[in-house]
């Protein structure tokens, strides 16, 4: 199974039509959503080509292919008007027998997890800073932010026959 796993769009049309792009060339079973997808919140700046209407319809296009998870930005009109649920606070899914956590990450995260079984992973996004380490036995991964990286490059992950490997989404 093939996932791509990302988080932050914060409603930048520019960033997440590369997304898309790049989704398409990826072409995963699965797209994870972390979080913040539509708006960019107060203690954000706009990001490049904020338009979340034209973000609509790009990710409802995916809709078959979504799991999302709410974010901090998250409103609950955002459930009007996409056609996937994206207002659960986390989710869970099993992947070759690991326990996926899904979760945007300001409530639940790296230094506050849940109570996880040993191996599993822990995806979060929220920081906008790529993260890849362990925590009492667990994975935690952040594939950083689509549109508002804190860490200089725009990014998502992929994960792949047992592997994680970031991705950078070049302007």
């Amino acid at each position: 199974m093939k996932i791509l796993i990302a988080s932050d769009i914060h409603g930048s049309a520019y960033w997440c039509g590369r997304l898309c792009e790049e989704i398409e060339k990826e072409n995963p079973d699965k797209v994870i959503l972390l979080g913040d997808l539509l708006y960019h919140g107060p203690r954000n700046d706009l990001p490049r080509d904020y338009a979340p209407k034209k973000v609509i319809p790009m990710l409802s296009a995916l809709a078959e292919k979504i799991i999302a998870v709410r974010g901090n930005c998250e409103a609950e009109v955002d459930q009007m008007v996409l056609p996937f649920p994206c207002m659960a606070d986390f989710s869970q899914l099993l992947v070759d027998g690991k326990t996926f956590y899904l979760t945007h990450g300001h409530h639940a995260n790296p230094q506050n997890l849940p109570p996880l079984p040993r191996d599993s992973v822990f995806l979060s996004g929220h920081t906008h800073v790529k993260l890849d380490e362990e925590a009492g036995g667990i994975r935690c991964l952040n594939p950083g932010s689509v549109s508002i990286p804190k860490d200089g490059s725009h990014s998502y992950l992929i994960y792949e026959d047992g592997n994680f490997s970031f991705r950078v989404l070049e302007g």
